[in-house]
């Protein structure tokens, strides 16, 4: 089968990362919880927006090297590639930050899978199946011109937009369990990697 894998925050959890540069730029308090979401509604409800919007671009940029990939997700590709499958990464993701400095935030996640997204010294992904698309509508549709037999997101509104083929299994990478319980009965879920070779099993 062909799994396609979204990028952030399916593949890398920034979590510890926007935790530790909140608190480097003093814009959270220490007892913040360690996670994305809690420094974001911090920021949102001290009417900090701005802030928010130019560390995105700042971790996704200049920090993105320091980003950790979700505990089990290098063993789950791995087997994966051992029964036969193929692997692709699609993601949408702008170019460049809306405020801050430009960072090339295609060129720094590009670096982040070589450096990172490896089994010993060999990549899990091929550089040629790695797709950074402007948009979401864009990352839609490079899924299905893949013709993914699965395709693994965090994001409830990507597998449910319209244009994924019929064909193409949808699993929600869910870690909190903040959408599972309002899942259509077609996407599954799972809130770690381990669990990921179970869930593949029952396809076949």
């Amino acid at each position: 089968m062909r799994i396609g894998l979204d990028f952030d925050n399916t593949i890398v959890s920034y979590d510890a990362l926007f935790h530790k540069v909140a608190l480097e730029q003093g814009v959270v308090p220490q007892e913040t919880a360690v996670n994305k979401l809690a420094v974001r509604d911090h920021l949102r409800a001290v009417g900090k927006e701005d802030v928010w919007t130019a560390m995105q671009g700042y971790v996704y940029g200049a920090r993105m090297d320091e980003a950790q990939a979700y505990p089990g997700l290098h063993e789950a590709l791995r087997a994966a590639l051992d029964v036969g499958h193929t692997l692709c990464i699609v993601s949408h993701k702008t170019r460049h930050p809306f405020l801050g400095p430009q960072y090339d935030l295609h060129a720094a996640a590009r670096s982040w899978i070589e450096r990172h997204l490896l089994s010993g010294k060999d990549p899990l992904v091929d550089e040629s199946a790695i797709f950074f698309e402007l948009t979401k509508p864009e990352k839609i549709a490079r899924i299905a011109a893949l013709e993914c037999d699965v395709f693994v997101d965090d994001l409830p509104e990507i597998l449910l937009a319209d244009g994924f083929l019929p064909t193409t299994r949808r699993l929600l990478f869910d870690p909190e369990a903040h959408h599972t319980a309002t899942l259509p009965a077609d996407i599954d879920s799972m809130q770690c990697w381990p669990h990921f070779g179970g869930w593949l099993r029952t396809l076949q």
